[in-house]
């Protein structure tokens, strides 16, 4: 039985644990200037915090490849040799705690150009206010009726964003990151892509699967080339748009069927591990919640192709956790907000279920 505590191997890595963090923004960074995109003491001690308490992975925020993929001015990016310097602190910090460091490489096209969560719920910024701009995307479709609509981006416009993932994951190796993570769910640039929902482009790059897909493949594509081969790439995916699991919802969208499919494509080109989680994409699918909810799209995955899946949402519990490993429905579970709410969520777990996980000697006493 493979358990929760067990090392997890891929290339070179050995990852200690199961027991992974997941991405999460954090909104802190200055929105411009020389410091923007840069990370702070805030972003130091948060995933600090989480190395301390026994994490096996940590992967960093959505990681912007340039100022316009951002999600708000305030996030992280990895577009300069400045930020290079400022996450080479977390790196080197988290490599004596015994926690791999990753990097998630963003870019939030529709989505960008938004307020912090705890400003006016996260609105969209006009393009003509403070730290606004027009925001990019597959087709000129808003996210919603309050976004402001995207520029379609061109053919040059989408091999130059390409190039600034490969660009990005070259200065990540530089700041010391041993995984890159593509991020290509959650609404965001690349999964706007891939869905018919957000994407009705009629040239190369969208209309048939094949085309929906080729944005996210040459990027793909792109980050292996550049990404030393003995460490590993990952990719989050939204495994459905949550249309075709509602009966009264004709809309199209992306489906755990595509992801699938697609999963078998990543697979082949080097992409080492699925990140599954779902939605995102349309801001008025219903969506049926619970523990563990997005468990059986990443287990589908696992069961129906050979790429490995790390399993999201809402899983909070040392058993539960257990039990997914176990079970072999995932081979590590990524925690977000309860890790948020714990940041010794992993020394607790070794603590219930009789396992172990490495602490500071200064924690030894405890």
């Amino acid at each position: 039985m493979t358990s929760l505590f067990t090392p997890y191997s891929v290339r070179s890595l050995t990852i200690p644990n199961r027991i992974w963090m997941a991405a999460m923004c954090q909104y802190s960074a200055a929105p411009e200037g020389a410091a923007a995109g840069v990370p702070t003491d805030w972003h130091f001690t948060h995933l600090a915090a989480r190395a301390s308490g026994g994490t096996g992975l940590i992967i960093t925020e959505a990681t912007a490849v340039s100022p316009d993929g951002r999600i708000s001015p305030y996030d992280l990016g990895i577009w300069n040799d400045t930020q290079v310097d400022a996450f080479r602190r977390i790196t080197a910090f988290l490599k004596t705690q015994g926690t791999v460091s990753g990097i998630q490489l963003a870019h939030a096209g529709r989505k960008a150009s938004t307020e912090r969560t705890w400003v006016d719920r996260g609105r969209p910024i006009a393009p003509d206010e403070p730290h606004g701009w027009t925001p990019v995307g597959p087709s000129a479709l808003p996210f919603g009726e309050t976004s402001t609509t995207p520029d379609e981006l061109t053919a040059d416009g989408i091999r130059g964003i390409v190039q600034e993932f490969a660009d990005a994951a070259e200065r990540a190796r530089a700041a010391g990151f041993e995984i890159a993570e593509i991020h290509g769910a959650h609404g965001y640039l690349i999964h706007q892509f891939l869905s018919p929902h957000s994407n009705h482009r009629t040239d190369e790059y969208g209309g048939s699967f094949e085309g929906r897909t080729r944005f996210a493949l040459e990027v793909v594509d792109a980050v292996r080339a550049v990404w030393p081969e003995e460490l590993p790439l990952f990719f989050r995916i939204s495994a459905t748009d949550w249309l075709t699991e509602n009966p009264e919802d004709d809309r199209e969208g992306w489906t755990a069927d595509d992801t699938v499919r697609f999963a078998k494509e990543l697979h082949a080109r080097g992409v080492d591990l699925l990140d599954v989680s779902t939605g995102g994409n349309v801001p008025d699918a219903k969506i049926v919640t619970g523990p563990g909810y997005q468990v059986p799209f990443a287990d589908r995955v696992r069961s129906e192709t050979e790429l490995p899946v790390a399993a999201v949402g809402m899983i909070t519990e040392p058993a539960q956790a257990q039990e997914i490993i176990a079970s072999g429905k995932a081979d590590a579970v990524l925690l977000a907000r309860e890790l948020l709410r714990n940041p010794y969520w992993a020394r607790h777990a070794a603590q219930e279920l009789g396992g172990e996980v490495a602490s500071p000697v200064q924690y030894h006493r405890a």
